[in-house]
């Protein structure tokens, strides 16, 4: 499993394969390259990777920060939509056996996951016995959101996703009950996991320089808050509706998300049973009210 001449992600690095492929960063594309070298370590010392390890990578750019983890996990899968972005880490890349590059978009919609990038990976966790699953990358903006919902929405989500987002997505991530940022993605991710904000990264970490601050994330799957999930799926869409217009108080909220299936009568004696008031708002709902909220609506509406 023999990496690789591996190259720093510097600047100067970036800015001279850049000119010598005839490239420039396409920033619609998220391409912005973490420079930081302090912060790319800081990245993979907090994911933790070992032997036994498949990692998925989304944005492989120039393979830098995939050679890397290469050279310590069983196998990495990494994802890249841009063309020319794929042959450049090619070349980085070449020689490196446990390495599947992947040129294709990791999402095949905003609801669901590429299925050739599950299948790889996947394939991979079966190749031998005791392997785990983690998501690692410095992942471009507009992917970041759908593809963490979607991932741990699957039957074998990563053990753990450790990831560069948007300093905003980050705050969703770990927001309170009652706070601005808090909504539905906040509920997702917490009813399954323990979640950290590692460190706030500037913009001046990046290269080009996006407009807006990043963050470190660490997602870690916990089995536990999981299994108290009674249909996953059900849920999901229970959050989805539930926040589709925040401005809501809850009874409004609640009889509309359930869209005919339940009457107005049927939703205030779901609220009086579950001791909620109805003037209060979807946000103000802590996890466990939430899971509850949904059992007591799921187990009232016929089939």
């Amino acid at each position: 499993m023999a990496a690789p001449s591996s190259h720093n992600q510097t600047l100067s690095f970036l800015k001279r394969r850049f000119a010598e492929a005839g490239l420039r960063p396409q920033t619609k594309l998220g391409q912005n390259f973490l420079i930081d070298l302090n912060l790319l370590r800081l990245l993979l010392r907090t994911a933790r990777l070992a032997p036994d390890d498949v990692v998925l990578e989304v944005g492989t750019g120039t393979g830098s920060l995939t050679a890397q983890m290469a050279s310590q996990a069983a196998a990495v899968v990494t994802v890249e939509v841009d063309p020319q972005m794929h042959q450049l880490a090619s070349e980085q890349l070449h020689g490196t056996s446990n390495v599947r590059m992947l040129l294709v978009d990791v999402l095949k919609n905003k609801n669901r996951l590429n299925p050739i990038v599950l299948e790889t990976v996947f394939n991979e966790l079966q190749a031998a016995p005791g392997r785990r699953f983690k998501l690692v990358a410095n992942l471009p903006y507009n992917v970041a959101t759908p593809l963490c919902t979607n991932l741990l929405a699957i039957d074998r989500p990563p053990e753990s996703m450790t990831i560069t987002v948007q300093k905003e997505v980050a705050a969703r991530f770990v927001a309170q009950p009652g706070t601005k940022p808090y909504g539905g993605l906040s509920i997702w991710v917490q009813c399954q996991c323990q979640v950290e904000l590692v460190r706030i990264i500037p913009p001046t970490a990046f290269w080009p320089r996006p407009k807006v601050e990043s963050a470190i994330v660490q997602i870690t799957l916990d089995d536990q808050l999981r299994s108290q999930i009674a249909d996953r799926s059900y849920f999901h869409q229970f959050l989805r509706a539930m926040f589709c217009h925040r401005r809501k108080l809850l009874r409004s909220e609640l009889f509309a998300a359930m869209n005919g299936q339940l009457t107005k009568p049927d939703v205030d004696d779901i609220l009086r049973q579950q001791q909620l008031d109805g003037t209060l708002r979807a946000e103000q709902l802590d996890v466990p009210t939430m899971l509850a909220l949904c059992q007591a609506v799921r187990s009232r509406i016929p089939g």
